[in-house]
């Protein structure tokens, strides 16, 4: 059930051009133990995944040296910079959906084909995203309302890494593309690599460290350009030299696009969806903000502490996903919503624990980051707030990301444009402008959010409509 126009996948060139490379990659997700599948697609996926973070964790751990303003500014800066990702992501959407599909049919060369025009869509997509954020990064920040000195910090920070948005998105797609065929431990060691060196050359740069300049703010962006571009190139070389579950040959490239369309048809309300969810931190910032720079502080490192404790959670989500796809490319519709409930009940596991620790032990947690008092307890207090949020968010990672893995993307962008529109953001507003709850008002906006979308997410993913959705 790949789509209703599959035959026009002519694919003119030789098809010795795609390879499946065999070997430890032959293995059939869409067969064997739901539970093993998964677990197997997702350790790897969580070990890149908080990989991944653990760079800008590190980051924010060294520029809190700078100061709350330099906190402030690379966290503002870093929603901006989340938000071009998440368009990006949104747009790979499409591709994973499209790939996961094709290889569950077993049809390789299709995949290869999705693939290489995922290239076309990113190349042009960063390109625009690079010249928006270099002319306009200070006038983003001010936007927001902040005070100078944090706006002065964040647009050094958010010039340089939207400048640099082409080796970040490409990186990203290669990501993808590995992870929607089914190999995951390959972008695995990829993320190991480069981010090892991120990791050790940040404070050189930072702080003028050794014969490295003192860069500041600018220090900890320009690491991460150059540890990522790196990722880049490591990720071609496996895509192109067969070391990964689909080879990639650019011999005879041409533009095809209706696959390009079939890409970006079911990619587009992935991309409205992190636009949004993304637009919206933007706006629930500027909520913040009038509360002072240690609020703004507080809510930056409560994000990454949250980024950091929802890795298995997206893993198992972005797992069943693919396994959904694929299942549903093998005419398993009934195997892709096992591995779906399968997941969710071990989401929410992992996530309850979690909970748990946040609640006994929130400020030790925060005084990793930071040690000034008003930090310290604004986001301890935004922790326990938002336990309400994590104990069920399995519902929502889970479930969100098994419907666009399938390809059914307008539902998901559907409810998260209705709940932010309807619930997040007038609650946020009014309990924090007009009740005594000030600025925890904001959070509690955010967690009777996730509430409402798991209902809602439970109810549609019940109906089935998305097991016959074409792609």
């Amino acid at each position: 059930m790949l789509t209703k126009d599959n035959d026009d996948i002519d694919l003119l060139e030789d098809s010795r051009s795609y390879q499946f490379t065999g070997g430890r990659f032959d293995r059939d997700w869409t067969q064997g133990s739901i539970i093993k599948n998964l677990l197997s697609l997702s350790w790897p996926m969580i070990v890149t995944n908080t990989i991944m973070m653990l760079g800008p964790t590190i980051d924010m751990i060294w520029v809190g040296r700078l100061g709350s303003a330099a906190i402030a500014g690379v966290g503002v800066s870093g929603m901006a910079v989340m938000l071009l990702n998440s368009m990006m992501m949104g747009l790979a959407q499409g591709m994973r959906a499209v790939i996961a599909r094709f290889v569950g049919a077993r049809n390789f060369d299709g995949a290869a084909h999705a693939a290489r025009q995922a290239f076309a869509i990113c190349a042009s997509f960063s390109f625009v995203m690079a010249i928006i954020g270099i002319v306009f990064a200070e006038s983003i920040l001010l936007l927001l309302g902040l005070e100078a000195d944090v706006v002065t910090e964040g647009a050094k920070y958010l010039r340089i890494l939207f400048g640099a948005s082409v080796s970040m998105s490409f990186r990203m797609l290669i990501e993808s593309i590995m992870q929607a065929s089914g190999d995951t431990v390959s972008p695995m060691k990829i993320t190991l690599g480069y981010r090892i060196f991120h990791v050790i050359l940040c404070p050189f740069f930072i702080f003028g460290w050794w014969i490295f300049p003192e860069m500041g703010v600018s220090g900890a962006a320009l690491t991460n350009v150059i540890a990522q571009t790196i990722g880049m190139v490591i990720g071609m070389w496996f895509l192109f030299s067969g070391r990964t579950r689909i080879r990639v040959s650019m011999k005879d490239f041409r533009i095809d696009f209706t696959m390009i369309w079939r890409i970006v048809r079911i990619g587009i309300p992935a991309l409205i969806s992190g636009l949004q969810r993304n637009a919206t931190q933007l706006i629930i910032m500027w909520f913040v903000v009038p509360f002072g720079t240690a609020s703004v502080a507080a809510h930056t490192l409560n994000q990454r502490i949250e980024m950091i404790m929802f890795m298995p959670t997206w893993a198992l989500g972005m797992a069943s996903g693919v396994l959904a796809g694929q299942n549903l490319g093998a005419e398993q519709p009934d195997r892709a919503v096992k591995s779906s409930w399968i997941a969710v009940a071990i989401v929410e596991g992992v996530m309850i624990i979690f909970s748990i620790v946040l609640l006994v032990a929130a400020e030790h947690i925060v005084h990793l980051f930071s040690s000034e008092p008003d930090v310290v307890n604004i986001a301890a207090t935004y922790l326990r707030i938002g336990v309400i949020s994590y104990s069920i968010l399995g519902f929502v990672a889970v479930l969100m990301n098994s419907l666009s893995g399938s390809g059914d993307t307008l539902p998901p962008m559907i409810v998260a444009m209705t709940t932010v529109l309807v619930v997040t953001l007038p609650l946020a507003y009014f309990l924090s402008k007009y009740t005594s709850l000030g600025v925890f008002g904001v959070r509690w906006g955010m967690a009777i959010e996730t509430v409402v979308q798991a209902i809602i997410f439970v109810i549609y993913f019940r109906t089935g409509k998305w097991k016959t959705k074409y792609v």
